[in-house]
């Protein structure tokens, strides 16, 4: 193979890569899903404006939920790695 590597990458380094790039897609998504199903449910009732409000705030909410989550694998990701690294093994043992 051309582009084959020496060391295989870790896991755990996949696992928060994917986890930062999920970020860049939940975002916008969960906003835009929130603005425009509030906006249609809003307009179902008939308060299409308050509508869309309702779901922005619930968009972001969702979307700052997310990025909660994500922050909290990381933090059990870099416990993990101290407590390894403070009992002596090396970061790939």
């Amino acid at each position: 193979m051309i582009f084959r590597r020496k060391v295989d990458a870790d896991p755990g380094e996949r696992a928060l890569w994917g986890d930062l790039l999920s970020l860049g897609f939940t975002f916008p998504i969960c906003i835009a899903l929130g603005f425009f199903l509030g906006r249609w449910a809003g307009g179902s009732l008939g308060h299409p404006a308050l509508g869309q409000w309702v779901g922005l705030v619930w968009g972001i909410f969702a979307a700052f939920w997310e990025l909660y989550k994500v922050n909290r694998r990381m933090a059990r990701r870099d416990e993990a790695e101290l407590r390894r690294l403070q009992q002596g093994k090396g970061p790939h043992d």
